[in-house]
């Protein structure tokens, strides 16, 4: 999008519309509030505007920008000009060669501010009448004017005319001995806005660059127009900062390649010295930092690796670089505190790198990072917090608190025992039974299940488990879970009882001796369960039952399939089905 702006402000620079010039790189700095270049731009619109304050304004902010860039002083020293501060012009003048030494627009812009300066202080101290031609040559908007100009356009292609219009801007005088030069007039009269007619009374014609008068042509040919010449890049277009920024470029991607190329050979001291090459050519370009990181984590540096990250992602913010680019670089450092974490709060500032890249680019691979640096936390508490000895000691407090009756006091402790030693089937054991205490059915029947997980032959877990089921009305998954615990421990009497209390509900289910509000409640609650749920939408099942009620016959058959009968004998302990 700046780029485009600049491309409009250019074009507008190169037609004479100043104005429009100005709007267009103004655009492009608002997209683009850090490219030196087009403050430049902007500066030289401005000069040929005469609004020279304007012009010192962005001239300044190119320096700022970029103060080892000639150009910048160039526009300084031509925007002072404009404004007669001929001191400070040649100053910025002698900084810009302070820089580039062989530039040959800032040695003569030098030369232009010292004789402007010098033939000010004489018109001070004698007071001469105005020269109105020596007026028309000073200053900055001279070449302004003949770039605007399409016809002197083409003769600042020609070193012998420039060097003519130089040295009559610096000595107005000289003028006289140009003046045989139709060129010269053609530029006289364009500065001082009237029209010079040649010796034959037409209009003067533009003499083409290394060309010659031939006079044995014929009058057709000389009448005819010369061939067009290629009009030159406006100034403002900085041909020689794109050519050299282009070759940057591509100096630098080819040290990236050899980079790439010694990585692979495992030579990372050698991948190190090209991409740091790489970045010293170009530092527009965050890969060189990114690839250099993973480099020197590849070796181990970490901290090396985290710095150039954090470099990467500063920079690639400044130039408004690629999120994806950006996520790269927080991926990267986040992998580097991974490995550098020795304990659990090490890996906090590695996972917060990680949801920050995954702001900037949801990439699967980083997700994944954060999931593993996530768990890998969560089991360094565990093991940094196991302690067997004090989880004892806390399930001991947590039987105390129950013997007391206090079950939420007895719930913490066995919570923390469990903390303490996340594999202690008899802490989940006894806090099951406090949930059961407590009406707490569901949480007391997960941490039945995890005591049987943990021990499948602890006769308390079933014993826990098949209470928590009884008292959820489940008779049929309770007597199950009691003769599972009866396979383990056979005489265990509390699971012996369990059996002759889940029978007798299921006995009194076959009678169908329930009140009709404790059949409704039955059923309801039956209905939600998803096995009740499946035998009904069966269509076999649904068969057998209209066999029970119509078809005795095909009942009896029924009865000799004990999966059928399984079947019948959950719909009856649940109050579904009542036999009679």
């Amino acid at each position: 999008m700046a780029d485009e702006a600049k491309a409009k402000g250019n074009a507008a620079f190169s037609s004479g519309d100043f104005n429009t010039a100005v709007k267009h790189f103004t655009e492009a700095i608002n997209l683009s509030p850090t490219n030196h270049v087009l403050y430049s731009n902007r500066s030289a619109a401005y000069a040929s505007l005469h609004q020279y304050d304007a012009a010192l304004s962005d001239a300044k902010k190119t320096v700022d920008l970029k103060p080892d860039w000639s150009k910048g002083y160039s526009r300084l020293g031509a925007a002072h000009l404009g404004l007669h501060q001929y001191e400070d012009a040649v100053s910025a003048y002698k900084k810009g060669i302070e820089i580039d030494p062989n530039n040959e627009a800032l040695k003569s812009g030098l030369a232009d501010a010292q004789s402007t300066a010098t033939a000010s202080a004489s018109r001070a101290r004698a007071a001469p009448p105005p020269n109105l031609f020596g007026d028309a040559f000073q200053g900055p908007e001279m070449w302004a004017k003949l770039t605007a100009d399409p016809t002197t356009r083409v003769f600042l292609q020609q070193p012998d005319f420039v060097k003519a219009m130089q040295e009559i801007q610096r000595n107005p005088s000289k003028l006289n001995e140009h003046l045989q030069d139709q060129r010269v007039m053609q530029a006289l009269g364009v500065l001082l806005n009237v029209k010079f007619k040649a010796g034959g009374g037409d209009d003067m014609e533009v003499p083409e660059a290394d060309s010659s008068p031939a006079p044995s042509q014929p009058a057709k040919q000389e009448s005819k127009k010369p061939d067009p010449v290629p009009e030159p890049e406006p100034e403002p277009m900085e041909i020689t900062e794109e050519k050299e920024k282009k070759e940057k470029k591509e100096k630098a991607l080819k040290e990236k390649e050899t980079g790439n190329a010694a990585y692979k050979k495992k030579d990372f001291e050698t991948a190190i010295q090209h991409y740091t090459k790489a970045m010293e050519i170009d530092d527009e370009d965050i890969s060189y930092i990114t690839n250099r990181a993973a480099v020197y984590l590849e070796m181990g540096k970490y901290e090396d690796c985290i710095k150039d990250c954090e470099k990467a992602v500063e920079r690639g913010r400044e130039l408004r670089a690629d999120y994806k680019m950006i996520a790269k670089a927080l991926t990267r450092k986040g992998t580097a505190l991974v490995k550098m974490a020795k304990c659990s709060k090490d890996y906090e500032p590695a996972i917060e790198t990680f949801q920050k890249a995954l702001t900037e680019h949801r990439n699967p691979d980083t997700l994944k990072k954060l999931n593993d640096a996530e768990k890998a936390k969560k089991e360094l508490e565990q093991q940094e917090y196991f302690d067997p000895k004090i989880a004892d000691e806390d399930r001991e407090k947590g039987n105390e608190s129950f013997k007391q009756q206090k079950y939420p006091e007895a719930v913490k402790h066995y919570t923390e025992s469990l903390r303490r030693n996340p594999k202690d089937p008899k802490a989940y054991s006894n806090r099951a039974a406090c949930y059961t205490k407590l009406g707490a059915l569901p949480e007391g029947l997960k941490d039945a299940e995890k005591c049987i997980e943990l021990d499948p032959t602890f006769s308390k877990g079933y014993t826990r488990k098949g209470a928590v089921q009884f008292f959820m009305k489940e008779y049929d998954k309770a007597l199950e879970t009691y003769q599972e615990g009866l396979k383990h421990d056979p005489n265990n009497q509390e699971l012996l009882d369990g059996v002759r209390r889940c029978v007798e509900q299921i006995n009194r289910a076959s009678r169908g001796d329930f009140s009709p509000e404790e059949l409704k409640e039955r059923q309801a609650k039956a209905m939600q369960d998803p096995e009740i749920q499946n035998i009904l939408s069966d269509p076999v099942m649904r068969q057998v039952l209209v066999d029970f009620q119509e078809n005795p016959k095909a009942a009896q058959e029924h009865t000799k399939n004990p999966m059928v009968m399984n079947k019948i004998q959950k719909l009856v302990t649940a109050g579904i089905v009542q036999l009679r």
